[in-house]
């Protein structure tokens, strides 16, 4: 049989009903956590503006059984980690369908927020959960600018304006500012977990003072629901299903990796920083 014959052979014929599958939809939740689009970041950012049109595909399939998160990232900013978690569960109360989170390397911090807008939440043995905390990292220049000689000028209007600046000495009362923010962040994010794991969870404190575990551990802790990788959850839970990944649309100045120098090396030495953190 010919080429030509073979592709006629394959085309329904007038009349003939077509047997459509049931769909899983899997959206990559990959890299560091951030406003900003990136295109030195190697492993890629995640945020609402770039995952919108990957989100709305994912949920966007008639015969939608599931969809599946599939997650590495260390974390990053809150803001963004809460308004694509709650952009999923939007869209997953609207579908009706169930969402399923599986951790890889690491689902840390904004990564593990990310997980709990699932309803289930599977890790691999070796995966990195948790990191149920607040940071913020930065860096001193005063005495750097005094010993080149060099005078720093700032002018504001308000008092607390230039907080925490880094070429300016270090105020305990912008440290305190700095604190109370961060317990106010936190007791969002123990919120959050709390919401969406409910009774599942170990009763111990020990859960939110920013340790991470591995993902057995993080099972008998009730950080996940069990051991597991995407592939073969999905393939005993949805056996018959057509597994479909649902990437976001890069745009074309990130796809020709064309950015703004100096910047785009910034923020690449932050999220290797980041990744850093636990070893990768």
């Amino acid at each position: 049989m010919s080429r030509k014959d073979t592709l006629v052979s394959r085309i329904p014929k007038l009349g003939e009903r077509v047997e459509r599958k049931d769909v899983v939809a899997v959206v990559k939740l990959h890299g560091v956590i951030t406003p900003q689009a990136s295109p030195l970041a190697a492993r890629g950012v995640i945020n609402l503006a770039s995952l919108e049109s990957a989100l709305k595909r994912a949920f966007g399939h008639e015969r939608l059984k599931a969809v599946a998160l599939q997650i590495n990232s260390p974390g990053g900013a809150p803001t963004q980690s809460g308004l694509v978690a709650e952009r999923i569960r939007q869209l997953a109360d609207e579908k009706g369908v169930p969402v399923i989170a599986f951790a890889e390397d690491v689902a840390a911090s904004g990564g593990y927020w990310l997980a709990c807008a699932a309803d289930e939440i599977y890790a691999h043995r070796t995966s990195l959960v948790g990191s149920i905390g607040v940071i913020t990292g930065t860096f001193g220049f005063a005495g750097l600018l005094e010993r080149f000689g060099v005078e720093r000028r700032l002018y504001t209007a308000g008092e607390n304006k230039s907080r925490l600046d880094p070429f300016s000495p270090e105020k305990p009362e912008d440290v305190e500012w700095l604190h109370t923010l961060h317990t106010q962040l936190h007791e969002l994010f123990v919120d959050w977990v709390t919401q969406r794991r409910g009774d599942r969870l170990a009763d111990t404190q020990d859960l939110f003072n920013g340790d991470v575990w591995l993902g057995t551990k993080a099972t008998e802790l009730g950080l996940v629901d069990g051991v597991g990788n995407l592939r073969d959850v999905l393939e005993q839970r949805y056996p018959d299903a057509e597994v479909v990944v649902a990437e976001p649309k890069k745009a074309l100045l990130a796809r020709l990796g064309v950015g703004a120098p100096a910047a785009a090396v910034l923020d690449a030495v932050n999220h290797r920083s980041l990744w850093s953190r636990f070893g990768l």
